[in-house]
């Protein structure tokens, strides 16, 4: 049973934006001025989830150094956002699959774990704004990825169906997220997990975001 593809929901980090290793960047940088040592590893552990859940993560195990949680979030935010302003590009294909998409009259929606403020820094940095009819945060809904709250959000903005919205995803949380959100799921894994099997949840594995067109339904 194929349903029509009515929106597409893009997750941002990793997907529209290449941001992953200016997070690890950011977050090696946030936590060594909490006298943290921190490697890129580290930082894989907790892809996917929202800021405040990763240092919750890392409060447990040093809680003596990361006492000051909001303090050690803004710290990460703040080189993020020089980072994602000197450094921050577009995932290869980004613009002219959101041409695509747009021409075919389909929604686009972005639903990420992100604050705002890097939302705002990412969309116009990439000066992609207009594209988006909905954007929706995690950051202040109950629930962070995977659970689905943050994709039934988006479609309900957008008064779209779950089952007709294509979601484009690049973290295992992310995937599980939008697929107990009943969506149709498609995987852009970075190099490092391209052969990682819990991609397999995903309906499609895409290495391109040109190759969205081929998953999409129109009529």
């Amino acid at each position: 049973m194929h349903h029509l593809t009515r929106a597409v929901i893009f997750d941002m980090d990793g997907v529209i934006i290449d941001s992953e290793p200016l997070w690890r960047n950011a977050m090696m940088r946030g936590f060594a001025d909490y006298d943290v040592k921190f490697t890129e590893d580290d930082c894989r552990k907790t892809t996917g989830m929202r800021l405040n859940e990763v240092i919750a993560y890392w409060y447990k195990i040093y809680p003596d150094k990361l006492k000051d949680q909001h303090a050690v979030n803004l710290s990460i935010i703040s080189y993020l956002i020089n980072l994602i302003n000197q450094e921050g590009k577009a995932m290869p294909g980004l613009i002219e699959t959101l041409d695509f998409i747009k021409r075919n009259n389909i929604k686009i929606g972005l639903s990420t774990s992100s604050d705002h403020i890097l939302i705002e820094t990412i969309l116009s940095k990439l000066e992609i704004r207009h594209f988006f009819d909905e954007i929706v945060s995690a950051q202040h809904l109950k629930y962070g990825k995977p659970h689905p709250e943050v994709y039934l959000t988006c479609a309900e903005k957008l008064n779209i169906h779950p089952m007709d919205c294509m979601v484009i995803e690049d973290s295992i949380n992310g995937i599980v997220s939008a697929k107990a959100a009943q969506m149709n799921v498609i995987a852009i894994p970075d190099v490092e997990h391209i052969n990682n099997v819990k991609f397999n949840i995903a309906d499609g594995i895409i290495t391109d975001l040109t190759q969205i067109k081929d998953f999409i339904i129109l009529n």
